[in-house]
């Protein structure tokens, strides 16, 4: 039983996209998960009822135990802002307004009782600031003792970014730029336009930006955006659509690029390309600039970052190398899923007032794995339950069989360990495989994820090895950063290449071409022994192999669905696959040997398994 003197904390965030739950207890990060890890329904809003659940079984407590609630924004100052907003714009919006308001009136200005109902809760409930809880997420997790604090995102109440300072257990925000002008937005608008999924195609569109160039960038900043030295900008709203609208743009916008927005799934044009390039340098811009201004505003030697649009691991890089900060920090939870962890952190530390101790070195979030772990009994019967064919191995000869069967150019699916939280796969629920392969690239994405052939992989490298790889200032444990090749792992031949547009991607780049973007970039994780002793195995053994200590590692998912949470995911999705083998901890499983015991027929696995 838990002590009678420990204060547990529930942060939540929900209803908007991405929603989550984590559990603080006394001040430590005790669990956090996505609800669409458990619901298997990609950037489920709902209310996170199963993520809860998780972190209290984990904690091994009721709601009993818990004695505050913390919700990561405030529903009325939202409420005035959706009303005002379509006021501005009235009559436009009617048909927005009326499909807004019902679940407003219904659930979301009356959060309160939602929370305390559906918790059979009886304690007290606070609500924190949409910024508020991504400083909080971002600096109190940090190994900074004071630190500058820059978050950008969407929009939250009214703020779209927002600046300040962490010093011990105290966060000011003192600046801040409001709606509708919003860098998140912006960028949302162009992923709109390209044909992706705004909040969740993102990161498509920074991958597509290396294969573009920036033909369109004097275009974006003369018409729709007016950039400041300081990074502060204003958005021409007569081009966008969603202050009033059910999309992102309108047609002034899409006359202005000559032409309607891509059609989702339909072929990628030079023209698409070179419009995510142009809007990628402007957003790096405006990061740059923002991130130069907090440094020279502020005095501060480090930098915390949060919010949606600190997932931009290029304007991060950019940011790392570019600017006077000795370093930077990022929730690896950036989007409103790490707001329930800032607004259980932002109790604890400046509601309750309680000390921070930082060593200035080691960040508080324990490499993010802070999701559920399986042990041998339950994979086992699960295994069982699957009529599965699998051996048990210990993990010395485990890892040299993983090591091997990389180099044999095989895909091998990992479950391991706590589940990450946030959108990166770094070791816990991953998919492997041999960096130095030519075709894996296409392999993984053709055969495996099912996804877009120009989206890159990125690369886990052992963290004492990076340097030989990586242009790198710094460690990067949660692949929030984005590095150039070192220039003798390159392959000279490929700088004076021909090849445009898709064509780029038959280009050998470096000594490791399944990870090296065709901008000779990638988004990097290091592996450190003491965080991830399993996955720093693996890579090491793949390393004492062949010398490379580089791996491919993506997430464990097919396009379209969650990364896997537990062993029935993740069996469920090897066999949906040509993925070659699946590691659940111990337990090594071969495609080849579960489908010659003639359990599934290959045409019919996936209905069979749903």
């Amino acid at each position: 039983m838990p002590s009678v003197k420990s204060t547990f904390i529930l942060g939540i965030s929900a209803f908007y996209h991405d929603s989550a739950a984590c559990l603080v207890k006394d001040g430590v990060i005790f669990a956090a998960a996505q609800e669409e890890r458990f619901t298997r329904k990609k950037h489920d809003a709902n209310f996170p009822v199963y993520s809860i659940r998780f972190c209290l079984k984990e904690a091994g407590i009721t709601m009993d135990d818990v004695r505050y609630v913390a919700f990561y924004d405030k529903p009325f100052l939202k409420f005035e802002r959706l009303l005002m907003t379509y006021l501005a714009y009235a009559p436009m919006g009617i048909r927005s307004f009326l499909k807004a308001m019902p679940m407003w009136l219904k659930d979301k200005i009356f959060l309160k009782d939602l929370i305390a109902k559906e918790l059979d809760f009886k304690g007290e409930i606070l609500f924190t600031e949409h910024h508020e809880s991504h400083a909080a997420s971002a600096f109190y997790p940090s190994p900074f003792k004071e630190a500058a604090i820059l978050t950008m995102d969407g929009v939250g109440e009214w703020a779209t970014t927002s600046i300040g300072i962490g010093t011990g257990n105290q966060i000011e925000l003192f600046a801040d730029i409001q709606f509708p002008h919003s860098l998140g937005l912006l960028y949302s608008a162009f992923t709109y336009y390209v044909g992706f999924r705004v909040n969740s195609g993102e990161y498509k569109l920074m991958g597509l930006a290396p294969y573009g160039t920036s033909v369109y960038v004097d275009l974006i900043k003369k018409n729709l955006v007016d950039i400041k030295e300081d990074g502060s900008f204003k958005l021409n709203m007569k081009y966008f659509n969603y202050c009033a609208g059910l999309t992102m743009t309108n047609e002034w916008f899409h006359d202005l690029f000559g032409g309607d927005p891509r059609k989702p799934e339909s072929k990628i044009t030079q023209k698409d390309m070179d419009i995510a390039r142009s809007i990628q340098d402007v957003t790096e811009e405006i990061m740059l600039n923002m991130a130069k201004h907090v440094y020279k505003t502020t005095g501060k030697e480090y930098l915390c970052l949060a919010g949606g649009v600190a997932l931009n691991c290029v304007g991060n890089g950019k940011i790392l190398e570019q600017t006077k900060f000795k370093n930077i920090w990022i929730q690896p939870a950036a989007g409103d899923a790490g707001g329930a962890l800032g607004a259980a952190l932002f109790i604890w530390y400046r509601y309750l007032n309680n000390p921070r101790k930082v060593d200035g070195v080691n960040d508080l979030q324990r490499g993010s794995f802070l999701g559920p772990a399986y042990d041998d009994e339950y994979i086992e019967s699960v295994l069982n339950e699957k009529g599965a064919v699998f051996e048990k191995l210990d993990s010395q000869y485990l890892f040299a069989r993983i090591a091997k069967l990389m180099i044999d150019e095989k895909v091998v699916g990992l479950v391991q360990g706590r589940m990450e939280f946030g959108p990166r796969a770094l070791g816990g629920r991953s998919i492997l495989a041999d960096a130095r392969s030519e075709k894996m690239q296409s392999v993984l994405n053709l055969k495996i994820k099912f996804r877009e052939s120009f989206r890159p992989f990125a690369p886990s490298v052992l963290e004492e090895k990076a340097k030989d790889f990586f242009e790198l200032k710094t460690e990067s444990p949660y692949m929030l950063v984005v590095a150039q090749m070192r220039e003798e792992k390159i392959n000279p031949a490929s700088r004076n290449h021909p090849a445009q547009g898709i064509d780029q991607l038959k280009v050998i780049r470096s000594v490791v071409p399944a990870i090296t973007h065709v901008d000779y970039s990638a988004r990097v994780q290091t592996v450190a022994k003491d965080i991830n002793p399993y996955f720093y195995g693996v890579i090491k053994t793949f390393y004492d192999l062949t010398g490379c200590p580089v791996i491919i590692n993506t997430s464990f998912n097919i396009r379209g669905e969650p990364i896997v949470c537990s062993p029935q995911d993740a069996y469920r999705c090897f066999m949906c696959t040509e993925m070659d083998y699946l590691v659940i901890e111990h337990y090594l499983l071969s495609k080849e040997k579960q489908l010659n015991k003639h359990l599934y027929k290959k045409e019919t696995i996936s209905q069979e398994l749903d």
